[in-house]
C-alpha cells in the first residue's frame, strides 16, 4: 500500500515547519561545492510545497536562512541569495498554479535589494491565493523576534496604549512575525541533527518534533508522508491526561 493511503486527511497538521538541514554535507559527500548542495535542495523545496498543497496542509514554514547564517563565508551567502532570487522567479508559476500564497518572516531589511524586490513581487502576486500559505523564514532568528516583540509591547505600555495587566499569550502573538499564522503542529528537521536552532521557539511550544537522518536534498515525497504518519500516530494531550483526551 502506498504511504499516502495511510494518511488521514481529516487529521492533517494545520501548520508544518521544516528545518532544511544538510545541503552542505550532501555536497561534501559528493566532492561538490556547498552551493551545489543548496541548488539541489531547491528540488526538495519544490516537491514538499507541491505535496503539502495536494494533501491540504494549510501552512508550511521553511527555515531558509537564519540570522546566524550571515556568519557563513561571503561566497556561500552570495550563492544562497542568488539561489533565492532565481528560485522566486522560477517558481512563481508553481505557486500560482497550486493556489499558494507566499509569505516571509525575519529581518528582511538585511537581504540584498534584489532579493527584497523579488520577494515582495512574488508576495504581492500571490496574495489572493488560498490553498496553502508558504512562509519563508529569511534572516530569521526566534530570539531576535521575541526581543522585538517585547520592545513593541513595552513601548505600548509606556505610552498607555495597552495595560500591563492585559498582556497574555494573544498579545505576544500579535507582536511576532507570525501573527497571522497558527501555532506549529509538526516540526521536521533533516540531516540527523536534534536541535531547534533558534527557530520558532514560541510557536513550537506544543509541536510534535520529527527528526530524520536524511539530508535535505534527498528528502522526498515519501519522507514527508512518513513524517505526517508519525505525527498522526501520536497522542497530543496539551497538558491533559490520556483519559481526558479520549
Amino acid at each position: 500500500m502506498e504511504l499516502i493511503n495511510s494518511i488521514d486527511k481529516d487529521k492533517l497538521p494545520k501548520h508544518i515547519a521544516i528545518i532544511m538541514d544538510g545541503n552542505g554535507r550532501w555536497a561534501k559527500q559528493r566532492g561538490l561545492l556547498r552551493a551545489l548542495g543548496h541548488e539541489n535542495g531547491t528540488k526538495s523545496v519544490k516537491k514538499v510545497i507541491e505535496v503539502c498543497a495536494k494533501l491540504g496542509v494549510e501552512n508550511l514554514t521553511l527555515y531558509a536562512f537564519s540570522t546566524e547564517n550571515w556568519n557563513r563565508p561571503k561566497l556561500e551567502i552570495e550563492a544562497l541569495m542568488r539561489i533565492l532570487v532565481n528560485s522566486l522567479k522560477k517558481e512563481l508559476p508553481t505557486l500560482e498554479n497550486n493556489n499558494i500564497r507566499l509569505n516571509a518572516i525575519g529581518n528582511l531589511s538585511l537581504l540584498p535589494k534584489s532579493a527584497q524586490k523579488e520577494l515582495q513581487e512574488v508576495i504581492t502576486k500571490t496574495a489572493i491565493n488560498t490553498q496553502l500559505t508558504l512562509t519563508l523564514a529569511l534572516s530569521y532568528g526566534s530570539r531576535e523576534e521575541i526581543v522585538n516583540a517585547v520592545k513593541k509591547i513595552s513601548d505600548k505600555v509606556k505610552n498607555n496604549i495597552i495595560s500591563i495587566d492585559t498582556i497574555d499569550d494573544s498579545i505576544i502573538n500579535e507582536h511576532l512575525y507570525t501573527q497571522n499564522l497558527p501555532e506549529v503542529d509538526l516540526l521536521i528537521r533533516t540531516s540527523g541533527e536534534h536541535r531547534i536552532s533558534n527557530f520558532l521557539l514560541w510557536q513550537i511550544a506544543y509541536a510534535e518534533l520529527y527528526f530524520t537522518d536524511i539530508l535535505w536534498p534527498d528528502f522526498k515525497e515519501q519522507d514527508l508522508y512518513q513524517a505526517i504518519i508519525s505525527y498522526q500516530k501520536r497522542e497530543r494531550r496539551f497538558g491533559k491526561t490520556s483519559e481526558q483526551i479520549k
